[in-house]
């Protein structure tokens, strides 16, 4: 039972007097006045309707005050109005009242929206008797869904309509309840589908379930209450029924009793409105002057109006009014009406002022509990109420009490800055404190990296590995903290087990290496671990940390790297949906891990060139490399000349094709003479080849090398010869064999090898004796067989000379009795050429190809010119002759040749006719015939 004394009053609400709309003068408005005889009133829809009783024109009204203060009526009875109910989510009004004298009430309802006659619409008369025997009507609640309403009677008995209620044809009237003491009170509570009558007496109070056939009921209590002094709460209060009576106020659940409150005094009128439960009292007590009530002096028949707040405990507002004849609720203000006619309207204050009114009185004593829950109900805005806890918490934490400063510090999370809260409890002693404080903050995900270092400390400080572990072992979907902020921390403070969770966990793979690596020393874990990981990630952890695992755990990181590069896969059930096909890595990116251990490179390379044909350049270029190394420094002649097939048999793989020069210097510095012949052979470097050999003085392979190569390369054997003849012992022979060759490809010319050879003073004449002699022997008979050409090419002049001088002096007969085409006898008209052929002119005309050459030399003609053209295109090739000269073994030849050509000489050749025939055109014509003359000649 809440003790009524002890509750604090503010003063949450302003009151004023309603007054008339100010003239047009502008003049004091005067306070509205209601019409006399207002008995009965209620609100909704956005009006205040009241009831009177009959005046004075013999007429009962209901009134209808809106907002404007613009009061209008319509006469519902003849002779009074004693209950109204107006519906809040319908323009439903219902009403009780007697046309008649006795005891006949009647009940109408009206349809506010529509009109008859301009007055609202009756949609609904019934008389409002309990069985057979009239009793007067005490009280009237109406369901908001239209579907029940109850009456209440002052014998006792309730009567229940159910149905439409604006209808007779759609509902049922029946005896719900039936006592001996008046109903003062009714009330429909709504819960979801079920729907609960709260009955109260004089007597008694009790619930009846109106959603269960024959309409169970339970009686709640054993005591009542008067007329009006009980109302329904709002769902702040759990929908519960208030019965105020003289001495508490008991709430009840349609089940049970509730709370109860002591507020003494006689009761006279009990409303619920906005959280707020309203009493209208008398005042039984004499006080001079009031704070609530102005400096009136208060008797005792006054009226006292008291707002409670039950969540809170305190009382929003008091005050004293004259003879009260209900409180309404309209336009979200209290009206209080007077006997007198007066509207007194209760504002309520906004809640920041209401919490500026109150808060230096509840902070001054300290009282920041009901601060905070008065701040709750009045729904202030987060940061309002951030502020309350953190004076709160600043209160607590100068009296010591840290344990509560830091629980109101906690939920100042999220508006207060952090760091007003950890600098107050970085002391050692406080540390627990301050480790709340950081859990909450995490736990809101509101921490940063900072934070998450603190809390770390924090616990490790105090050695409190429960917490720690707690705290590092939420599911990932709790995860409130910088994870990688974390593993720092714990790495840092030797905290390596926690460390490594979390980084597997939450798949930071770096770190995880890092502290299994360089902490843990945890090599083989390491390595299965990279084996678990996507490719991508396993092939830059095998970059980063390779050469590590392979100086602790060789074998197993060189088996890792085998699977990586050919078809890796990650172990443990790992693949994802894109790892149905094996990745391989690059393995000439890690042949770097195997820097010190060769035995494991030369295992991988190997593999790799086994299982993968096609792999990079690069690990067949180590393989070499190593394969010669180990070539080079083996002792045991056995496995000596086994590496060198290796390696030669590597060579001979073709993977250097493309890395010629490479290859070349990695057999050049290892001595690797098989290696370096076989390079020499396939890039054609004969002359390196022959000079090889000419370094080591081998004179027969440097024979055998002019032999093999020298028809690809003519100038081996002039530098075989310039060898020997440098050579101060005695190599006749092998200078023998050499000549030999040059005088049967012609390779050099006499003179030169003369010269070449007088340098070797072992070379005696006899030495050159039989090429000379055949040299020269040769060299003559080419010059009588020049001279044999010589002369038959003058004899050849000669007579074309003579023939052209006879053409010019003398005229050409033409005694051809044939054609030469058809060799039918030669009839007219016929055609004749200077070379001696004839033709008829229509075979003439057949066959040939140009009216000014003959058909049958035609061919032989046109080859003529053809020579002449290319004769005249070679004469400008300067290039071909210089390289030509340059190429040769006898220049002379070349030039000869070129001279032959006409290059030197400048010739005009004419040979087309044109068709005016001149002393100029038969010339050229006279030319011609003995160019093509001389061809078939020759």
């Amino acid at each position: 039972m809440a003790a009524y004394l002890q509750w604090r009053r503010f003063v949450f609400f302003d009151r004023e007097t309603v007054k008339e709309p100010s003239g047009p003068d502008g003049a004091g408005a005067k306070p509205f006045a209601l019409p006399p005889g207002i008995a009965v009133c209620d609100s909704g829809r956005g009006s205040l309707v009241f009831g009177d009783i009959l005046c004075g024109a013999g007429r009962c009204q209901i009134w209808f005050l809106p907002r404007s203060l613009q009061l209008s009526s319509f006469q519902a009875y003849k002779l009074r109005v004693t209950h109204l109910y107006q519906l809040k989510q319908h323009s439903i009004l219902v009403s009780v009242g007697e046309d008649e004298e006795g005891i006949n009430p009647l009940v109408k309802v009206w349809n506010l929206e529509k009109r008859d006659g301009g007055n609202p619409l009756c949609t609904r008369i019934f008389p409002a008797i309990p069985g057979n025997k009239p009793t007067v009507v005490s009280c009237l609640t109406v369901h908001e869904n239209l579907n029940f309403m109850a009456i209440g009677f002052a014998d006792g008995s309730v009567v229940l309509t159910k149905g439409d209620i604006t209808r007779d044809r759609h509902s049922k009237t029946q005896i719900l309840h039936e006592g001996s003491y008046p109903v003062t009170g009714l009330a429909f509570r709504q819960s979801g589908k079920t729907t609960h009558l709260f009955v109260v007496t004089t007597e008694n109070i009790q619930s009846y379930m109106l959603s269960v056939k024959d309409y169970p009921h339970l009686e709640l209590d054993t005591h009542g209450c008067g007329l009006r002094c009980s109302s329904l709460s709002d769902p702040s209060q759990d929908l519960q029924f208030i019965v105020a009576g003289n001495e508490c106020v008991y709430l009840y659940q349609p089940d049970e009793r509730g709370p109860c409150f002591a507020f003494e005094g006689q009761k006279l009128i009990v409303h619920w409105y906005r959280g707020y439960l309203i009493i209208v009292s008398k005042d039984r007590k004499t006080s001079s002057k009031s704070e609530f009530a102005g400096s009136e002096a208060q008797n005792s028949d006054k009226q006292v109006l008291n707002i409670y707040d039950l969540c809170n405990k305190f009382i929003a507002y008091s005050s004293i009014f004259d003879d009260i004849v209900d409180v309404l609720a309209e336009w979200g203000s209290l009206y209080v009406l007077t006997r007198d006619g007066k509207i007194h309207v209760l504002q309520e204050k906004d809640t920041q002022t209401k919490l500026e009114a109150c808060k230096y009185m509840l902070f001054r004593k300290n009282l920041f509990e009901m601060a905070i829950n008065l701040a709750k109900s009045h729904h202030l805005d987060s940061d309002g109420l951030s502020e309350i806890f953190r004076q709160y918490g600043d209160h607590l934490y100068n009296k010591g009490n840290h344990d509560g400063a830091i629980q109101q510090y906690i939920r100042t999370i999220g508006k207060l800055e952090p760091s007003y809260v950890i600098r107050k409890f970085l002391d050692a002693q406080r540390i627990h404190n301050l480790t709340a404080y950081l859990q909450m903050l995490h736990l809101q995900s509101l921490a940063n990296a900072d934070h998450t270092t603190l809390l770390l400390n924090c616990y490790t400080k105090l050695k409190d590995s429960s917490k720690l572990e707690e705290f590092i072992k939420t599911s990932e979907s709790e995860v409130h903290f910088d994870v990688e902020t974390a593993i720092k921390v714990l790495r840092q403070a030797g905290y390596y087990s926690h460390a490594v969770y979390l980084a597997e966990k939450h798949e930071h793979h770096e770190w995880y290496l890092k502290i299994q690596l360089e902490d843990i020393k945890n090599y083989q874990e390491a390595l299965h671990y990279i084996g678990k990981l996507p490719f991508e990630q396993a092939e830059s952890n095998m970059k980063r940390y390779g050469k590590i695992l392979m100086h602790h755990v060789p074998n197993e990181t060189t088996e890792l790297l085998k699977i990586l590069c050919t078809d890796y896969r990650p172990s443990g059930g790992n693949e994802g949906p894109g790892m149905l096909e094996g990745k391989k890595a690059n393995s000439e990116e890690f042949i770097p891990v195997f820097a010190n251990n060769s035995r494991e490179l030369k295992a991988f390379l190997e593999h790799m060139t086994e299982v993968q044909a096609d792999s990079p350049q690069g690990v067949y270029d180590t393989l070499l490399e190593l394969r010669l190394q180990n070539w080079a420094h083996e002792q045991d002649e056995q496995i000596k000349e086994k590496l060198h097939n290796e390696a030669l048999t590597l060579l001979k793989s073709g993977r250097f094709k493309t890395v010629f020069d490479k290859a070349l210097v990695l057999c050049q510095m290892h001595s690797f003479k098989d290696g370096v012949l076989y390079l020499y052979e396939q890039g054609k470097l004969f002359q390196q080849i022959m000079h090889y050999h000419m370094q080591n003085e081998q004179y027969k392979k440097v024979i055998e090398v002019c032999e093999l190569y020298g028809d690809q390369e003519a100038c081996l054997w002039e530098q075989a010869l310039g060898y020997f003849a440098r050579k101060e012992e005695n190599c006749k022979e092998y200078i023998a064999a050499v000549l030999k060759h040059i005088e049967n490809k012609n390779l050099m010319p006499p003179l030169l090898v003369v010269q070449t050879l007088a340098h070797n003073s072992t070379a005696t004449l006899s030495v050159i004796k039989d090429y000379l002699v055949n040299k020269l022997q040769k060299q003559s008979r080419q010059i009588e067989q020049d001279e044999q050409r010589i002369q038959k090419y003058r004899e050849e002049t000669m007579r074309i000379r003579l023939e052209i001088e006879e053409l010019k002096a003398s005229p050409k007969i033409f005694q051809k009795t044939k054609c030469s085409i058809c060799t039918g006898a030669l009839e007219l008209p016929s055609v004749h050429f200077l070379c001696g052929h004839s033709f008829h002119q229509h075979c003439f005309e057949s066959y040939s190809e140009s009216d000014s050459e003959c058909p049958t030399c035609m061919p032989e003609n046109r080859k003529v010119m053809d020579m002449i053209r290319a004769q005249e295109q070679k004469r400008d090739l300067h290039d071909q002759f210089q390289h030509q000269l340059k190429c040769s073994n006898d220049g002379f030849s070349v030039v000869a040749d070129y001279f032959g050509r006409g290059v030197f000489n400048k010739l005009t050749l004419i040979t087309d006719l044109p068709s005016g025939k001149t002393a100029t055109t038969i010339e050229a014509g006279l030319q011609r015939e003995l160019l093509i003359h001389t061809k078939r000649s020759t």
